[in-house]
């Protein structure tokens, strides 16, 4: 789920179009590549917080060695994260409050399986607003093993009044991920007019875990804030978890630069049609590494100095873009 924010630069007006095409492409195995990406950020994060959590979401396939449901696991791979994502699990693959066709979820499952048997915590977000169906989203996945979230908004924009408390609410303090039984993914913070507002939210629930993002427009949010953020109301503690896009450069990210306009990195490419102000990124090229991780003023290392539990991240799906040009 890409985030929507009303605030864009002017600049990127005038660089729509600038952006080389993507028609002189090494010959790589994008796929690979996208493991190699999300395990050099494992390894940088966890070399600085070796309890650091490392989640990705969507493209499952990336768990399986030949891209089968069945298929043998991507052993180096999958010691490099903690958790997988996934997104319209039962409810929201075609349209919202709508059950997700057997077909499709039955080819998922085999992968979060996968990921599953081999110590891996499933976090589900299903896209349904009726509560008969969101008490079915979260009976499903409990039945699944999975911990899950069932957003009543596809922009991730609110806390759910349904249900009144988070499913398997508890006063544990939760330690590590594999002791969540719930979660709340709230990356879009349009509806809340203050950061403190946002933190005030948040702390009046329960919560085992949050994923929100490191910034409340172009704010970050400081250590001391993610750490009240990690109180529940009932008195025990949550994981706080950061959302990071790593598939596509975000033109309201505090790492996008005017000159750009003029002066193209290497690694930047067409924007993505259905998201204004997102451009696809060659993931595999060292400077945007540089931009995610690996150095003092990386994205990554400003997460870890907030004192996140986490990354969740985003884009996964890039190297299919890749692969079909």
């Amino acid at each position: 789920m890409k985030k929507i924010f009303s605030l864009t630069l002017i600049s990127a007006i005038l660089f729509i179009g600038a952006c080389k095409k993507s028609n002189d492409l090494p010959d790589l195995d994008f796929r690979q590549e996208m493991r190699n990406f999300v395990k050099g950020i494992s390894q940088y994060g966890k070399s600085i917080n070796p309890g650091f959590i490392i989640i990705q979401q969507n493209r499952q396939e990336l768990v399986s060695a030949n891209g089968e449901g069945t298929g043998t696991p991507a052993s180096d791979y999958l010691a490099a994260i903690d958790g997988l994502g996934r997104e319209d699990l039962f409810y929201g693959y075609n349209n919202d409050n709508e059950a997700t066709p057997a077909e499709d979820r039955d080819y998922i499952i085999d992968f979060l399986d996968l990921a599953q048997n081999n110590g891996k915590k499933i976090l589900s977000i299903d896209y349904c607003s009726t509560p008969s169906f969101m008490d079915n989203s979260y009976s499903q996945n409990e039945a699944k093993g999975y911990i899950s979230f069932a957003a009543d908004h596809r922009e991730l924009d609110n806390i759910p009044a349904y249900p009144a408390q988070p499913f398997q609410v508890n006063a544990d303090s939760i330690q590590n991920l594999g002791e969540a039984k719930n979660f709340l993914y709230l990356i879009n913070p349009v509806n809340f007019l203050t950061k403190q507002d946002y933190i005030d939210a948040v702390t009046a629930t329960n919560y085992d875990a949050l994923v929100m993002d490191l910034f409340f427009n172009d704010e970050e949010f400081s250590a001391s804030e993610i750490n009240a953020l990690k109180q529940k109301a009932n008195g025990g503690t949550r994981l706080v978890i950061c959302y990071m896009s790593i598939g596509e450069a975000e033109d309201y990210r505090y790492y996008w630069q005017s000159s750009w306009s003029n002066n193209t990195p290497s690694w930047l490419d067409e924007e993505n049609p259905n998201w204004e102000g997102n451009y696809k990124v060659r993931y595999w090229e060292q400077d945007w590494k540089n931009v995610i991780y690996g150095n003092d003023a990386s994205y990554l290392k400003k997460i870890l100095d907030a004192e996140f539990d986490g990354v969740y991240l985003d884009i996964i799906d890039a190297f299919e873009y890749y692969e079909g040009l």
